[in-house]
């Protein structure tokens, strides 16, 4: 398996754009490039049942967040507030991603 770039990172907010959970905004907890996944907060939610543990020692039923595939979201702008496509520019030196949308840097 190769190493796929993804277009969001960690901590960025995203909205869903396909699927059970279309249209719900939330932000990026984990990326797995490799997979071509990410795992986004309060969306994609399953139950699994558990044994008692270590780390829940009473066990029993724990709702999670599963991962997407990372072309099913799409990046949140910070400055316009819309969803976006990303795109490329050098900035100071350093290539930065832009909104395609209102042209501002999101922060890297």
């Amino acid at each position: 398996m190769s190493l796929i770039k993804l277009h969001v990172k960690k901590g960025d907010t995203v909205v869903v754009l396909s699927g059970k959970d279309k249209g719900k905004q939330g932000k990026v907890i984990s990326a797995m490039p490799k997979a071509g996944k990410v795992v986004v907060e309060g969306v994609n939610k399953v139950k699994r049942h558990s044994k008692p543990s270590l780390k829940v020692p009473q066990g029993g039923i724990i709702t999670k967040e599963m991962p997407l595939h990372a072309c099913k979201v799409q990046l949140v702008c910070p400055a316009c507030n819309k969803p976006t496509r990303i795109g490329h520019k050098d900035v100071n030196g350093k290539n930065s991603r832009v909104c395609k949308k209102c042209g501002e840097v999101i922060e890297e």
